[in-house]
């Protein structure tokens, strides 16, 4: 008799065993199998041969079917799902559902089925289209990353914006070709990088797959499918869950813009960071890892810094463009001289103005949509908030609706305060509103907004962008979407209208975050002719952060972060773990949460914080407590988390405790 364990896509502390059918002559790790479970049918992956003795007190199901003949999952995708689910303390189950297409578990797919896809498998060497040429500094890192290669796995190409690292990615990406290995391509969202897949489609054709989640579910299940099947040279440029597709033959894997926190998976389980699993991922494969960015992230720094990284270094623009010049606003000195048009100081709108006049585009920044991020009474100061979390509601005044961000929550738009009648005065700026403003300041100019409102259906981002491009628009105003990955020849002015906000997160993150965002959303400014400036109006123009976004030392901005990071024992010099206790009743989450840190104190002493009542004590009717641990990174973690297993099971086996979910985020951003 024959026995397996089987992972099905569900948060099971464990797999299921079950017995072969012994009519079975073959069977494979990795195969897909129909099995029961409770009441119902389930579909599984083949996990291990159970080689121990099998406790015959309860009855060992029998497999029902195979629905493959071949492998559904390798076992180099094996060997990750075990990692990741060790790592970031989840279970095997979550991390298959994760990992799989979607219905992938369904029945229907048939995995044997080879719907060949349009994928042109010649050698690459008899490719006609020819990479744009590199410039001597391109070459020079090019060469540089080929020789740290040879002591490092891991590379960070640390080139500042506009310095031209798409074209020393791409000319990788051909040698890996030529050479027969599959190349994975790393970006932070697919939608924003449109322009980047038309010029790797230019260069590659039909041995390019774009995988992400606005494309249909058969063609995710059929590039899956393919790659199952190959050893063939193929580049895949994904978001994040691109790290879950079979590769047989993997050569290279770019995360292209490696600081970005879309990276990292926030809910539900794994809540995996991308840059971590793509470097375990070419470990597996014995593959190349490049990281490329050009505000590298505090961890990444300092994996360079202590010899874990090699790093290569493009420090010019392209065709030795200057790097955005940086002017300050001061608002508290613009208001009380009364040189504001609503939210524009005078002298944005003279730089605007001059611009336009130019021929030239104009960015505008806000990391907030909406009208303004809530409504006040002015007589009694009630703020109409979102019934199910913690937050004020958000004016949409083109939809006239209240929104809540987190939970999507929506009500009509309030004339008058709910509780005492009065007059609701509106706070805060949010990009519809800027839209408006901007509207009146320049009647005559084309303006487009660029968020999660104006981008909702699968080509919106695509249009608008192509607009922009062809120059049918003369002022882009958006969130963070237009700070990645946009090369535009003629926007030699960006605008930032309001700073101080990225600067007011309790994180202590939060400065590092500020920094790369607004470096990153300056170098969408001059870069192809005229030098390009970034306008940020802020009410603190001391700030330390604009001392070093004036001169673009990310340097020395990074190694004092690193210095604070290790005087208050915060990573990379500690690694993190954060406990995560949710119920929709209060009482029982409090409760749960200070049970859960006296046992942990017991056992990691002060490495153990309070129980910490977060920001957002409330999402879609949950109550959030979180207790913090930071663990020394010379401690074994492995060992750490072992000890915090054991002391959360015994907490959830607790009669009052048993309702609350308690999670773990490794590594939380």
């Amino acid at each position: 008799m024959v026995y397996v364990d089987v992972i099905l896509p569900l948060a099971l502390p464990t797999t299921l065993t079950y017995r072969l059918p012994q009519s079975w002559k073959e069977w494979h790790i990795g195969q897909r199998v129909v099995v029961p479970f409770v009441k119902k049918q389930a579909v599984g992956i083949i996990y291990k041969e159970h080689t121990q003795a099998i406790d015959h007190s309860f009855e060992i199901k029998e497999v029902t079917m195979a629905l493959d003949d071949n492998p559904a999952v390798n076992s180099r995708q094996l060997a990750l799902w075990e990692w990741i689910a060790e790592y970031y303390m989840c279970t095997l189950g979550e991390v298959m559902a994760a990992a799989l297409p979607t219905k992938f578990a369904d029945r229907t797919f048939a995995l044997d089925q080879h719907q060949k896809l349009h994928i042109n498998t010649s050698n690459y060497a008899d490719e006609t289209r020819d990479l744009s040429p590199l410039t001597e500094p391109q070459s020079i890192a090019l060469n540089d990353i080929l020789t740290q290669w040879q002591t490092h796995q891991t590379v960070l190409l640390f080139g500042v914006t506009s310095s031209g690292k798409t074209e020393v990615y791409t000319h990788l990406i051909a040698q890996t070709l030529q050479a027969g290995k599959q190349v994975l391509y790393l970006v932070p969202e697919i939608a924003l990088t449109t322009q980047l897949t038309d010029r790797l489609n230019s260069y590659f054709g039909d041995k390019m797959f774009v995988y992400h989640s606005r494309i249909t579910d058969t063609r995710r299940r059929d590039i899956y499918r393919q790659l199952l099947a190959t050893t063939d040279a193929q580049l895949v440029v994904s978001a994040r869950s691109g790290i879950f597709l079979p590769f047989n033959n993997l050569g290279l894997v770019i995360v292209d813009e490696e600081h970005e926190q879309s990276y990292k998976q926030a809910d539900p389980a794994p809540r995996y960071h991308a840059r971590s699993v793509a470097i375990i991922l070419s470990r597996l494969h014995n593959a190349h890892t490049l990281l490329g960015t050009a505000t590298p992230a505090v961890e990444t720094w300092h994996n360079v810094k202590t010899g874990k990284y090699g790093m290569v270094r493009l420090t010019q623009r392209y065709q030795g463009m200057a790097l955005p010049r940086l002017t300050l606003i001061d608002l508290n000195r613009q208001y009380h001289r009364k040189e504001m048009y609503g939210h524009f100081s005078d002298p944005l709108v003279s730089r605007m103005k001059e611009e336009l006049e130019a021929g030239k585009q104009v960015i505008l920044f806000q990391n907030r949509r909406g009208y303004a991020p809530m409504l006040i009474c002015e007589q009694c100061g009630q703020v109409p908030r979102c019934p199910d979390c913690d937050v004020p509601l958000t004016l949409h005044l083109s939809q006239r609706q209240l929104q809540c961000h987190y939970c999507g929550y929506t009500q009509p738009m309030l004339n008058s305060c709910p509780s005492c009648g009065g007059r609701l005065q509106i706070r805060g700026l949010g990009t519809e509103r800027i839209e408006d403003e901007v509207a009146q300041l320049f009647p005559s100019a084309r303006i487009e907004r660029m968020d999660w409102d104006t981008t909702r259906r699968k080509d919106d981002y695509q249009h608008i962008l192509d607009r922009f491009a062809e120059h049918q628009t003369d002022i882009l105003i958006g969130t963070q979407m237009v700070t990645k990955g946009l090369h535009f020849d003629d926007v030699s002015l960006v605008g930032v209208l309001s700073a101080d906000h990225l600067f007011n997160s309790p994180s202590y993150r939060c400065y590092e975050r500020a920094y790369q965002m607004l470096e990153q959303v300056a170098g969408r400014a001059g870069r192809k002719g005229k030098a390009g400036e970034i306008i940020i109006q802020t009410w603190d123009v001391e700030h330390p952060v604009f001392k070093h976004l004036a001169t673009h030392s990310y340097e020395q901005f990074i190694s004092e972060q690193l210095q604070e990071r290790q005087a208050y024992n915060f990573p990379p010099y500690y690694r993190e773990i954060t406990i995560i206790f949710k119920h929709n009743n209060e009482q029982k989450v409090v409760h749960t949460a200070h049970l859960c840190r006296e046992r942990l104190v017991r056992v990691f002493g002060s490495r153990c914080s309070e129980v910490i009542t977060p920001p957002l004590q409330r999402i879609g009717g949950q109550t959030h407590r979180h207790i913090h641990l930071l663990i020394e990174a010379t401690a074994s973690i492995t060992q750490a988390k072992r000890l915090l297993n054991e002391q959360l099971k015994a907490v959830q086996e607790l009669k009052d405790c048993r309702q609350v979910r308690i999670m773990q985020d490794v590594d939380p951003l």
